[in-house]
């Protein structure tokens, strides 16, 4: 369950406990693509979740400043004991509520076509899943693409 976990709007010193997780709870190095830079910019439009002081998941997340509509969820992770409970899905409702407030329509992400544990899930929440698109994040780096429209439900 998740009632006993908090959710608040990060800060850049939470980069600082996230790092040093990220690659454990992934059980494969995945650090590199969560550069400090995310939550020294984006920290008001990222999610932190703590049991207490226990860092429970995070989620970090962006209103595009090139599109108007449109939200991206950059890097979402729930600590390995507490997955299945719905912190996940709190944190991605968290972040459309956010998205909303600002009159974004439209919250995509993407993923490897191999992660099919984050497919399902996306699929479960309503996304449109395309792809995999070949070459989306370069030569031979194909990417599954998600797109929720907030308005649509």
């Amino acid at each position: 369950m998740t009632d006993d976990v908090r959710l608040r709007a990060a800060e850049p010193g939470d980069y600082d406990r996230i790092a040093p997780v990220v690659d454990d709870w992934w059980g494969r190095p995945i650090q590199g693509g969560l550069p400090r830079l995310f939550l020294d910019h984006f920290h008001r439009t990222s999610l932190v979740a703590e049991d207490g002081d226990a860092l429970a998941g995070f989620l970090v997340g962006f209103l595009s400043p090139s599109v108007p509509d449109a939200a991206y969820i950059h890097f979402v992770g729930v600590h390995p004991g507490r997955r299945g409970g719905g912190l996940a899905r709190r944190l991605y409702r968290g972040f459309f509520d956010l998205a909303a407030a600002d009159g974004r329509t439209r919250v995509r992400a993407i993923t490897s076509p191999l992660n099919h544990g984050s497919i399902a899930f996306h699929r479960a929440m309503g996304f449109a899943v395309q792809g995999p698109v070949p070459d989306y994040d370069g030569p031979s780096t194909d990417r599954v693409v998600f797109e929720l429209r907030l308005d649509a439900g």
